[in-house]
């Protein structure tokens, strides 16, 4: 269910109560919710992922992203988030994908190409063309 973009960057689509702790035993210390509370009647709160994640011992922040798109202060608390982690993370939404989009902006913001960023996603399976030319003027602003 974990897919991995780096050595330390895993995303996945939404993540149970129950997930919390494979997330654990897989040395994952940080899980980045991405999902807006109440996007649908079946997933698990916040509240709910944070609670098991703290009684696990991982560190637990929300950065909702919703369909409407990224902002700039999602990019930077993503890259923030993924700055100041010890160890391996969990993001999650509904399917990984704005996850994936979101991580590769904030690695954009901080130098990364956006050729070796959409490598990587897809080799997890996600494709990063909704935000290529975003990913370009991050890094441009970058250099």
């Amino acid at each position: 269910m974990f897919r991995q973009l780096t050595d330390r960057i895993y995303v996945a689509p939404q993540i149970a109560v129950d997930d919390v702790m494979d997330a654990a035993q897989a040395g994952v210390t940080l899980i980045i919710n991405n999902r807006p509370e109440d996007e649908s009647a079946d997933q698990p709160s916040g509240a709910e992922i944070e609670t098991a994640a703290r009684a696990a011992g991982l560190d637990y922040v929300a950065i909702p992203v919703t369909h409407a798109g990224f902002a700039e202060w999602q990019v930077t608390a993503m890259a923030d988030a993924l700055a100041q982690a010890d160890g391996k993370i969990l993001a999650y939404c509904r399917s990984g994908t704005r996850s994936t989009l979101l991580w590769a902006l904030a690695q954009a913001s901080k130098g990364e190409h956006p050729a070796v960023l959409a490598e990587k996603a897809a080799d997890a399976g996600y494709d990063l063309t909704p935000v290529a030319a975003m990913m370009d003027m991050l890094r441009r602003r970058a250099s």
